[in-house]
């Protein structure tokens, strides 16, 4: 609550305009105390005042200011917000997401001359997938999914401006995906894109050198090289590439530590020094 004080300070003090995204995720003991400040701005607000003692400072005022919050009140690990913050904002719904429209812009805007037909592709294998797949945690089927693919559609359309778009999308939409799959979701999913693209074939894109690169260090590490070791830390590579963040999840002893020094080592011996640095070690 400190530090959303002092930018509440801030923003009284200069008249800006602050808008604290997903502000459900903080816990209740914080929002409790959250809301006696914004209470505090809100009755300088109200009373016209030119200064007014904040959180035991006195401080300017500019009736400029603005203070707005977003929620996503559908995911896990959030926070039903307390009757004295709901009290302090005038409340906007937005509608669900029309998500073959976002798609189809989305893809127009990347050069797809066949954007409405892959739009409506994309989406029924999105409800396909979150209708016959198990309930994973880490599953998401939602906007951010998609838009991630999305992205990922564009790079590679510029990147092989050759390939058809029914291809460049397909290999979107398997290489985003399969990496977050339990293993009995593996063969569903694929043959979900099959009949979705049927009659196309995409083999995987192939790292030669990384793989190269993989190998040796887990020959010098002493590990006995598997396929499907080997193939984890390329998924791990490639999710790196296409994502702002990754979290590798798994039991105990499942490997994650050796995929993540894996991928290091392999970096370094390639020419690309990576560090690796634990935060917050259990």
């Amino acid at each position: 609550f400190k530090a959303i004080g002092m930018n509440l300070a801030g923003l009284v003090q200069c008249g800006a305009w602050g808008c604290f995204d997903e502000f459900n995720r903080i816990e209740i003991s914080v929002l409790s105390v959250i809301s006696t400040q914004l209470q505090t701005i809100r009755n300088a607000l109200v009373h016209k005042v030119k200064n007014f003692v904040f959180e035991g400072v006195e401080i300017d005022l500019d009736p400029k200011v603005g203070i707005f919050i977003t929620m996503n009140p559908g995911y896990a690990g959030r926070t039903e917000l307390p009757e004295s913050v709901k009290a302090l904002f005038r409340p906007v719904v937005c509608i669900v997401p029309d998500l073959e429209q976002i798609c189809l812009i989305s893809l127009f805007s990347d050069g797809f001359l066949q954007a409405k037909v892959l739009a409506k592709k994309m989406t029924i294998l999105y409800k396909l997938a979150k209708e016959q797949l198990s309930k994973q945690y880490h599953y998401d089927w939602g906007l951010r999914a998609l838009t991630a693919v999305l992205r990922m559609a564009g790079v590679l359309r510029r990147q092989s401006p050759d390939l058809s778009e029914m291809l460049v999308l397909m290999r979107a939409l398997r290489d985003m995906n399969y990496p977050k799959f339990v293993f009995e979701d593996m063969p569903l999913f694929l043959n979900l894109i099959r009949d979705l693209f049927p009659g196309l074939d995409c083999p995987r894109v192939g790292y030669p050198d990384f793989n190269k690169a993989v190998e040796t260090v887990l020959n010098r590490e002493g590990f006995v090289l598997l396929p499907t070791q080997i193939d984890k830390v390329v998924q791990f590579y490639e999710t790196m590439m296409t994502r702002h963040s990754t979290m590798i999840v798994g039991p105990t002893g499942g490997g994650k530590t050796v995929v993540i020094q894996t991928l290091v080592k392999a970096q370094t011996l390639m020419g690309l020094p990576t560090k690796c640095f634990t935060l917050n070690p259990k």
